[in-house]
């Protein structure tokens, strides 16, 4: 029997969520626009300055991970989340209207910085808000959002492109793609004033009245009370050092974030419509990536259905299982030169399996494993080598792919199989579990 506020606790998710969103949309927009800006500054035959417009957001991504992460338990998630839509606002509009190449870098950099923000507030917000029963589905919904934006990017680049002349593409069509992202930073801005602080923040700023009001929207009195006294159990401070509930729960979280990008989706994603034309199977690149973005969104849905029935921990392995799968079939393909719908479908299994266990279970594992106390820094943490692994990986991949495809697919699927084991091994399960017990876990596994 459902004892929460459904509507409301929907509505504060959802608009959470469009951080996630944002995140999408902002990281692949620049793929459209990259062929017309880049004729626009004349830099089409310079690969260093390519390569430093589409790489310098991820810079930003550190920063803004680390800053906002650190930030995050002194003055809590809303008013970051809040300074994040601004970001994503004023970057799509420099982006947009700069006309010196070193500033638009520093926009797309600011871009970064808002990136970084929401990737890790947006699903420690929705964790600190749901309840237990709901909170994994809730969580996923933003990597649901995240894959979101990104389809809706093709989709928007497609409209402002369709009939336009090259030449008002490269003058003004590219920074219409940019601008367009100014809308939903906008109404995520605005909507962000009507949701509240999280209550666990509330108690450790002392606003007991505050965060036991919040709690009732939400779980309704009775509930709230168990729910807020669980809380003050476990906050004597507003924060505490990093390593106060063990080595172990941080290490954990890193080496969540380092295999979610280790076991090297990114390098598909990015690489996609390149790696379809070179394999094969029917029609072009471009479809093929707009097909897996479609697959991408289904299996997303099939995790946000199942977390909170199956757990986290089985969807990582079943999920780990899958893309090493997919990683050495695809590899296969390439030893034995099979070309065609079968390689593709091999890459799809891989993207699939992905988007129901790494993609969003991750991020639900990362919002809950750690001590409220000490969330925010050890989230900033976690994030920050999400972004240090991802441009690993993605600077990596085009020279191993080159080199040899079977060998850079045989990596990852050998790498799937390892994080398999270390889930089975080390990680908590924390279905159906408050986020307070996840204290009392750590500390009992530290031997207090």
């Amino acid at each position: 029997m459902r004892s929460y506020n459904k509507k409301f606790v929907y509505f504060i998710c959802l608009v959470s969520a469009m951080g996630g969103l944002l995140f999408g949309y902002d990281w692949v927009v620049i793929g459209g626009a990259k062929p017309f800006y880049e004729l626009y500054f004349d830099i089409a035959d310079v690969p260093a300055m390519q390569g430093l417009a589409m790489s310098v957001a991820l810079l930003g991504c550190l920063i803004g991970a680390m800053v906002a992460g650190m930030m995050a338990d002194r003055y809590g998630r809303k008013p970051l989340l809040i300074i994040s839509a601004f970001i994503f606002l004023s970057s799509a509009y420099a982006t947009g209207a700069f006309s010196v190449f070193s500033w638009f870098l520093a926009a797309r950099f600011l871009g970064g910085i808002g990136i970084g923000i929401a990737s890790g507030l947006s699903p420690m917000y929705i964790a600190e808000v749901a309840p237990s029963e709901i909170r994994g589905k809730l969580v996923s919904c933003n990597q649901f959002a995240v894959i979101f934006g990104m389809l809706v990017v093709y989709f928007v680049n497609y409209m402002i492109k369709d009939g336009m002349t090259e030449e008002v593409l490269v003058s003004e069509g590219w920074r219409k793609m940019f601008v367009s992202e100014a809308y939903p930073a906008a109404v995520f801005g605005i909507l962000l004033f009507f949701v509240p602080k999280t209550p666990r923040y509330l108690v450790m700023e002392g606003n007991d009245s505050k965060a036991l009001y919040v709690l009732e929207r939400i779980n309704g009195p009775e509930k709230a009370k168990k729910i807020f006294a669980d809380i003050k159990s476990v906050t004597a401070e507003k924060t505490e050092k990093l390593f106060t509930y063990g080595v172990a729960v941080i290490v954990i979280g890193i080496l969540l974030s380092v295999f979610q990008q280790a076991i090297g989706i990114n390098a598909v994603l990015y690489y996609a419509p390149r790696i379809f034309e070179k394999i094969g199977g029917g029609g072009d690149g471009m479809m093929q990536t707009v097909i897996m973005g479609i697959v991408n969104i289904t299996f997303t849905l099939v995790a946000i259905f199942t977390v909170e029935k199956l757990g986290r921990k089985p969807l990582l392995i079943i999920g780990s299982i899958g893309m090493a799968i997919g990683a050495l079939g695809t590899a296969a393909c390439d030893e034995f030169h099979v070309s065609g719908m079968i390689a593709v479908l091999c890459i799809i299994v891989y993207s699939a399996a992905f988007m129901m266990s790494w993609g969003p279970i991750t991020w639900v594992l990362i919002a809950e494993i750690f001590p409220n106390t000490i969330r925010g820094k050890a989230v900033a943490i976690a994030v920050a080598f999400q972004w240090i692994f991802n441009y690993l990986v993605s600077s990596t991949f085009p020279a191993m792919y080159e080199v040899s495809p079977f060998f850079a697919y045989s990596l990852y699927g050998a790498i799937c199989l390892i994080a398999a084991f270390f889930v089975w091994k080390w990680v908590p399960e924390t279905k159906g579990k408050t986020l307070e017990e996840m204290n009392q876990l750590w500390l009992s596994r530290k031997g207090k």
